[in-house]
């Protein structure tokens, strides 16, 4: 194995094509691309801050790192990526990637960030910034939080366990996905959702799930701002609150501690 401890790297493609290495306490400063096309990377206490630090890589650790806002677009198709203790302040981050392990990670700057990925694990992570996880399939997650709209459009066959997201529009157009023991507060949650399943969770936000096609809620509750729910919908929900109006849903049943109003009006579709 090649070491490479408390050294500053500024060429571009530095260390293109390095196989089997350990990289610890050192700087990748200015120089585009410094491990494109590596495998095998040990990388501990390291500063990335210049663009496109990862590209075609496989087999990486990454632990005690820092990414910097100009380390953006920085882990490109990248298998086998494991990410832990680790700030990733640069946007646009982790695209095409498969087999993606976050522990213990932060995303300040979150914006299109985890874009087309496949196999994640996410465990005490936090995120802000729009569209995360945009098409992104196969994710386990516990103990995220995140500050952003449009997550999770597109995803499919996810697990997500104690979490809290601020995010409007969230789990559009998601498949297979099913959230337990979580907080989720935005409008037009989960509209064109198939098989979307909430289970314990806290629900706030306008007009939530619209549009939805098998959605199953378990013990989960309402707070008063969820009006004009379910929408178009086909739906088995229970509720331990009360809900304070639903509109035209498709075909199903709500049991809930009370309504405030029921819209049934000419525009129901036939179920």
């Amino acid at each position: 194995m090649q070491e490479f401890t408390q050294q500053t790297f500024t060429e571009e493609r530095a260390l293109f094509h390095t196989i089997d290495a350990r990289i610890s306490d050192s700087v990748f400063d200015v120089g585009e691309s410094p491990l494109k096309e590596c495998r095998k990377l040990d990388i501990d206490t390291t500063l990335f801050r210049y663009k496109y630090p990862l590209w075609y890589c496989k087999d990486v650790s990454l632990k005690n790192c820092t990414l910097f806002d100009m380390a953006r677009a920085g882990i490109w198709y990248t298998d086998n990526v494991s990410i832990e203790d680790t700030v990733i302040e640069a946007p646009k981050n982790i695209r095409k990637a498969d087999g993606v392990t976050l522990k213990n990670v932060s995303f300040p700057n979150a914006a299109e960030t985890l874009w087309n990925c496949n196999n994640v694990t996410m465990e005490n992570v936090f995120a802000k910034g729009d569209y995360f996880a945009f098409n992104t399939n196969n994710i386990k997650a516990d103990n995220f939080t995140l500050v952003g709209n449009y997550s999770f459009d597109g995803t499919k066959n996810m697990e997500l366990r104690n979490s809290k997201l601020l995010s409007k529009d969230a789990f559009w157009n998601t498949e297979n996905v099913t959230v337990y023991d979580s907080e989720i507060n935005g409008e037009y949650l989960g509209w064109h959702s198939k098989n979307l399943r909430l289970v314990n969770c806290k629900i706030s936000g306008t007009q939530p799930l619209c549009y939805a096609h098998d959605l199953m809620m378990e013990n989960c509750t309402m707070a008063d701002d969820c009006d004009l729910a379910f929408e178009y919908s086909s739906v088995q929900a229970t509720i331990n609150s009360p809900i304070r109006s639903v509109k035209n849903p498709r075909t199903g049943s709500i049991i809930a501690e009370s309504f405030g109003t029921i819209i049934l009006d000419e525009n129901l579709k036939v179920p």
